[in-house]
């Protein structure tokens, strides 16, 4: 008997179409010759228009936590004051980036499943300016995977940019660049962090930095440590079309061609089919029993988070589902064993959210859980995603 086809649904890494599969496992080329320099060179325009940009993009051959701790140790002094604003396991782990080079992280912590507040911000920097100690950067995370929420970047640059004009702001956007509106000139970010394995439907590997010209200022004073990570040698040697170290070529090649497809579908038309995606998500489990744990107004559209019914346990479900095909992910932190994830970026649809939510009800059936009514959750799922596209172009819900 042939095995299930494996249905990937956790928040990265993200399945891939075929052509990128394909362009993956090209044959070798000089990473020091012209067509490497070509491929650099398209890559990088690219993601200039997808970070909406006009300033530097650098690729860097690393995860997405490569590229924080590139954000950190370029633009950063150990001493520095800095407040790491926090509402899950990947705001802690940028924090804990920056305390482990010496700088003087104040957190603000944010409850699990809710999003950070301008308001908040402002008077979280307001109160380290008061104390002497005004922030060199704010960390800022754009959508925390590990809750299913999505932070309003926007409205926290700007109470940020109000209180201490002079603050770096360094974002780390690997799970929602390229799959939901994001304006990194307009929002006057300084540095904007992003992964190949989430939005972009290419294989793990590469971590792309946009830097703005103010950050550039500063990393010709910062004192953090940095050798692979440095980004002012990325920099001159893009520049030559080159990286100052042995790139990922293999992933390059895939990058360039999900750059292609995503730019055929156009960035308006990928925003609106992963907010359905989501809406069709959230609207699903909630008919299957799931509560949702982020806030509605703030639930992510790349990665939905729900608690898990009372009496169900995540093991058991892993296991009705695992033998189903699907792989969802579990909590992470203090939601392991409280919360399932399920992902829908990158290469997703609504009729692959749908079948998702129909292998759950199958899992829960057999685990004897009840099921009010079968397929009223494909029912509220379709209608939900159908009901989103009457959210105006560019809203972030």
């Amino acid at each position: 008997m042939s095995p299930l086809p494996i249905r990937l649904h956790i928040p990265g890494p993200t399945p891939l179409p075929d052509a990128v599969r394909e362009a993956g496992a090209r044959q070798m080329i000089n990473h020091r010759g012209p067509e490497f320099r070509a491929l650099l060179g398209r890559v990088t325009t690219a993601l200039q228009r997808a970070f909406r940009t006009e300033h530097d993009v650098l690729v860097l051959t690393a995860s997405g936590t490569g590229g924080l701790e590139a954000a950190i140790v370029n633009h950063l002094s150990p001493g520095d004051p800095v407040l790491a604003v926090s509402t899950g396991a990947f705001g802690d782990r940028f924090a804990k980036i920056a305390a482990a080079y010496g700088a003087d992280v104040t957190k603000m912590a944010v409850e699990w499943g809710r999003a950070a507040r301008p308001a908040d911000l402002a008077s979280a920097v307001g109160e380290m300016v008061a104390a002497g100690r005004p922030p060199v950067a704010i960390l800022l995370t754009h959508n925390e995977t590990s809750t299913g929420v999505t932070n309003p970047i926007a409205g926290l640059a700007e109470a940020a940019r109000a209180v201490a004009p002079d603050a770096l702001l360094l974002v780390d956007a690997i799970s929602g660049l390229g799959a939901v509106p994001f304006e990194t000139d307009a929002w006057g970010l300084d540095v904007v962090v992003t992964g190949s394995q989430k939005s972009w439907m290419v294989p793990p590997g590469l971590a792309m930095v946009s830097v703005s010209p103010r950050a550039w200022a500063a990393a010709e004073q910062a004192l953090m440590p940095r050798v692979y990570f440095d980004l002012r040698a990325a920099r001159t040697s893009a520049a030559n079309g080159e990286t100052p170290w042995t790139p990922a070529v293999g992933i390059a090649f895939a990058l360039d061609v999900a750059l292609v497809l995503m730019e055929a579908e156009g960035y308006a038309a990928i925003h609106a089919r992963h907010r359905a995606c989501g809406a069709a998500a959230r609207a699903g489990l909630a008919a299957l029993g799931f509560a949702p744990f982020a806030e509605p107004d703030y639930a992510s559209n790349t990665v939905t988070a729900a608690l898990l019914p009372d009496g169900l346990a995540w093991s058991d479900l892993n296991a009705a589902l695992k033998t189903r095909g699907l792989v969802l992910a579990g909590g992470q932190g203090k939601m392991v064993g409280h919360i399932l994830r399920m992902g829908h970026l990158g290469f997703v649809t609504v009729d692959d959210v749908v079948v998702a939510l129909s292998i759950i009800e199958a899992a829960l059936i057999a685990l004897g859980r009840p099921v009010e009514e079968r397929g009223a959750a494909l029912s509220a799922a379709l209608r939900a995603a159908d009901a989103s596209t009457a959210i105006p172009a560019g809203a972030t819900a």
